[in-house]
């Protein structure tokens, strides 16, 4: 009885056979079409096409606010996404999104592996882009090759020109679209044509044209294999359960040749699907071969999968011999057991709930937040002075946060201390003697606030409060702090 076939993976060399630092050699990726490559496709348009276009979105918020959808404004100290505004004292809102994103990069590993890495990641997009460039100027990877090693002309030297001025132009908008979120974008890209813009601009396009043509035409899979951390956090959060492009070595071993295999398989003899074709190892972006198991390179992109099928397809073989699937399903196959697929288990299960749950509490925490906020700090120096008709009287700093888009008038009382008297410097008294004070739209007020106690008899420390009330909507703001004495 033939021997069972074993996971390439299992079969390598020895660690004397793999140099630790071996020398890079140029990848030349070969195009290649499926449904893979179709949705690698799809998704380069919709999130360059997002990127790019994002700037140009209006919004109108009303007078007194900036009418860009997404907009942060360092000067004022707002972010701005749609309809919701954040403050640089709701940063926590931010934090959240990081967790978010944490726990979703976290489910999508659970689910599919390196998925993120092979559709989504900013790196493989922007490489795929300039590889369409490369193709479509130099052509595609036996015309790469074969220019390379031939002595520089005329015409190639002109296509390299021409490859790299593109590269550099799309570099070069990658680099203006990012500052595009920063300030107004018609009016910054008017000021960036007629050289009026920030010194600061062009400093960080340069630095993001610089970048991006670096990464994405130059170094391509060694930011994947070498620079990014995610290969080796993801390997360490991965299980058994989870997809991943893998070769089915239970189908493709033993390899052979198109013609040496059908003459195995009409002696009776065991022959796998695979044909040593190398398309595999052809079209992908990192040079990995899939056939010797899950390697640090790989990124999951699911074009060994297309090529592949395609070469499957004209030998008339059954599809799949790659595919995403899963190293218990390759054992259970040669041990004659069912194939089995846990998407939803504990694992995803616990993810998928975080992130539900993370998720709720910032949509609560938007929809519930107040539109006025307060805080009141007490003098250091001095903590309390004694007034001449025997009275205690404490200062304090109060400040008025307005994220109403109009302007707003809003009373500040105190409770806490019998009979104790609030003045405020530049607020006004209202026929029913409340302390009110006036914020801008979409502004911070900071004023001096007197508390003054009627005597003297008081403890040497008091818990006050002070309440901020709308005087249009109703809505409140409350503080606590303390009143000293002797």
């Amino acid at each position: 009885m033939a021997d069972a076939p074993v996971s390439p993976s299992l079969t390598n060399s020895g660690p004397e056979d793999a140099p630790l630092y071996a020398p890079r050699k140029q990848i030349y990726p070969q195009a290649v079409k499926g449904r893979f490559r179709t949705i690698k496709w799809v998704v380069l348009a919709v999130t360059l096409g997002i990127y790019y276009l994002l700037p140009f979105l209006r919004w109108d918020r009303g007078p007194h606010a900036p009418d860009q959808a997404i907009l942060v404004d360092l000067a004022q100290g707002r972010f701005y996404f749609f309809f919701i505004e954040i403050w640089p004292q709701e940063v926590y809102y931010f934090t959240g999104l990081l967790v978010l994103a944490a726990l979703v990069l976290f489910l999508m590993n659970a689910v599919a592996g390196r998925v993120w890495c092979g559709y989504l990641c900013p790196q493989t997009v922007w490489t795929d882009l300039f590889y369409a460039v490369e193709r479509w100027i130099e052509g595609d990877r036996r015309d790469r090759m074969r220019k390379d090693k031939e002595k520089l002309t005329l015409r190639t030297a002109a296509q390299k020109g021409l490859k790299h001025f593109i590269w550099l132009m799309i570099a070069w908008w990658t680099g203006g679209a990012w500052v595009l979120y920063f300030a107004d974008a018609p009016t910054l890209v008017r000021e960036l044509a007629t050289f009026q813009a920030p010194m600061t601009a062009y400093v960080w396009i340069g630095i993001l044209t610089f970048t991006t043509y670096t990464l994405a035409g130059f170094m391509r899979e060694q930011v994947c294999t070498y620079m990014c951390p995610w290969p080796r956090i993801q390997a360490a959060l991965t299980d058994e359960y989870a997809l991943n492009v893998t070769y089915r070595y239970d189908r493709g071993e033993p390899r052979g040749s198109m013609k040496k295999n059908e003459a195995m398989r009409l002696q009776g003899l065991p022959a796998g699907d695979c044909i040593d074709c190398y398309q595999c190892v052809n079209v992908c972006p990192t040079g990995v071969d899939i056939r010797k198991g899950l390697q640090l390179d790989c990124i999951q992109c699911g074009l060994c999968i297309d090529a592949c099928n395609t070469v499957m397809e004209k030998i008339n073989r059954p599809l799949g011999l790659i595919a995403y699937d899963t190293e218990m399903n390759v054992k259970a196959r040669i041990e004659g057991r069912p194939e089995t697929r846990h998407i939803v288990r504990p694992r995803t299960i616990f993810y998928a709930a975080i992130i539900a749950l993370v998720g709720a509490t910032m949509i609560g925490s938007l929809a519930m937040r107040r539109t006025v906020y307060l805080s009141v700090m007490h003098d250091r120096n001095p903590l309390y002075v004694h007034l001449s008709d025997g009275s205690i009287r404490n200062g304090f700093t109060i400040r008025v946060a307005n994220k109403n888009l109009h302007e707003r008038s809003y009373a500040l009382t105190i409770d806490g201390l019998s009979g104790a008297k609030l003045d405020i410097v530049g607020g006004e008294i209202d026929q029913q003697g409340q302390v009110v004070v006036k914020v801008g739209p979409d502004q911070t007020l900071e004023a001096r606030v007197l508390v003054s106690s009627q005597g003297s008899d008081v403890p040497p420390s008091t818990d006050i409060h002070f309440t901020l009330t709308d005087l249009a909507t109703g809505d409140t703001a409350r503080m606590s702090d303390y009143f000293k004495a002797p």
